[in-house]
């Protein structure tokens, strides 16, 4: 989302394979109706968990440390802060035998990931700032299979709700996929309009059982008070409230409300965007990071209409951009310089046989080149790289080049599907899925991902299949 993907524009998700959340796809625009807003009293499932105690953003001094069993010294625990549905790097500590300690630090509540060795391997958890002292004890070197954490009964509520809701989820998507060609469609909404209830009676009871706690707060924010209400829609979140910054769920309400009111039409999201802009005025911080969330997950949808609708009316405007920082401003050049005229970033990083590979460089030794993202598990990737091998012999001696990039993880499955593949190209990979530093700064969710690139090193066509590849060729060489 990163990081992060949404549902509803997911257009490409039946010809491509995609990051940790899977996507469907949507109605056309051309046959889209406008959503109706449907004004209405509060929904039955909207409980408030907000109190004082929990109100607000609050900042005090947390001591963090525990134990993992099996672990030696010199391994690393990392300490990432939340930011939607990414996390920040905030400080690393060794080991000392199977014991690691953090300074105590201030920190403002919200959500908190430990990671040991990679963050690859971790647990989210909850600062309050009420609770000062969290000592975690992990059953094994695999963190999250199972911990407890002493001095914190709210972790320890917000340990066993992560697993009820993951199951009620896991339940309720099964049941969504059994649907499709099921004789029993009826029968089966009415399970899974069952089962969504029962995850927010589990809500409920959360908050109820955890009172003024950050995580009652949270739980507040997953049912919006006036779900089906394009106005109200926002009314339930404090925007003054910087912790929300700390949870997914301003990128989670988003989504709903453009799946809900936009109507899939662009006059829909340039309004629904409006009002969002509008409600998330009150407070800079939580504007800048809603305004981000709403311009990566647009771009990440394919939709650059709508990001250069958010790029100019709300961030390089010299009116409504006036009060922003420079760094949702650098952010949202990264995502300028991905759109066809503009120079990605360079990338130096070694190929399978061990050279460096230094695309800047490369560019300049070509006419046109194709940086593809590729993964060995990617069936879409399977059918297209034969294709492409044919396409780069053919006209290799025209000038045309190709770079692989390899979103996977492991050495092992790259080099064997490389060599399986027979790819006559160069190929390269960082080893670090879809959080490699490469396919974060080309915001590579889904696999493949095509950008073509001139002499200059400027993209000339983002395309999504490699027949548009070819046709451009005939075209250009």
């Amino acid at each position: 989302m990163n990081q992060f993907l949404w549902i509803f524009m997911s257009v490409m998700a039946m010809s491509s394979c995609s990051g940790p959340e899977k996507e469907t796809s949507v109605k056309d625009e051309s046959s889209a109706v406008p959503a109706q807003t449907v004004a209405e009293t509060a929904s039955s499932n909207y409980l408030s968990g907000i109190t004082e105690a929990n109100k607000g953003s609050k900042t005090g001094i947390v001591h963090i440390q525990g134990s993992v069993r099996g672990a030696h010294t010199g391994q690393t625990m990392y300490l990432f802060e939340t930011e939607g549905k990414n996390q920040l790097a905030i400080d690393s500590v060794k080991f000392t035998n199977d014991r690691f300690d953090f300074p105590k630090r201030s920190m403002q509540s919200g959500f908190y990931r430990l990671a040991l060795n990679s963050d690859l391997n971790s647990i989210d958890f909850i600062v309050s700032t009420v609770e000062k002292d969290l000592d975690f004890s992990f059953a094994n070197s695999r963190i999250a299979t199972g911990w407890t954490v002493t001095g914190s009964p709210e972790n320890t509520a917000w340990n066993v709700y992560q697993k009820e809701e993951a199951l009620a989820i896991r339940t309720i998507d099964n049941l969504r996929k059994s649907r499709s060609g099921s004789a029993f469609k009826e029968r089966i909404d009415k399970e899974i309009e069952a089962k969504e209830q029962e995850l927010v009676s589990t809500h409920h009871t959360y908050m109820k059982n955890n009172p003024g706690t950050f995580l009652a707060k949270y739980l507040t924010w997953k049912n919006p008070e006036f779900p089906n209400d394009k106005g109200k829609y926002w009314n339930d979140i404090d925007f003054n409230d910087e912790s929300v910054i700390r949870t997914p769920i301003i990128s989670d309400r988003v989504q709903s409300y453009m799946i809900a009111f936009s109507g899939g039409m662009d006059s829909g999201f340039y309004n629904c965007i409006d009002l969002t802009k509008e409600a998330a005025d009150e407070n800079s911080a939580v504007l800048e990071f809603t305004l981000y969330i709403m311009l990566d997950g647009f771009y990440q949808s394919g939709k650059e209409t709508i990001c250069l609708y958010i790029l100019d009316n709300y961030i390089f405007d010299e009116d409504c951009g006036a009060n922003l920082t420079d760094v949702i401003k650098q952010r949202a050049e990264g995502i300028i310089n991905l759109q066809v005229g503009k120079s990605p970033p360079n990338f130096t990083i070694r190929d399978i046989k061990g050279d460096r590979y230094d695309l800047y460089k490369e560019v300049k030794k070509g006419e046109y080149t194709l940086v593809m993202f590729w993964a060995s598990w990617c069936h879409k990737c399977e059918q297209e790289i034969p294709v492409l091998k044919n396409l780069y012999s053919t006209y290799k001696p025209k000038g045309f080049q190709v770079v692989g990039v390899s979103v996977d993880q492991a050495d092992a499955a790259w080099r064997n599907a490389s060599e399986e593949k027979g790819i006559n190209f160069p190929n390269v990979s960082q080893l670090s899925g879809w959080k490699s530093p490469v396919a974060q700064d080309y915001k590579v969710t889904q696999t493949p991902t095509l950008f073509l690139l001139d002499s200059e090193g400027k993209i000339v066509l983002k395309p999504k299949r490699i027949f548009e590849v070819e046709r451009f060729l005939q075209e250009n060489l």
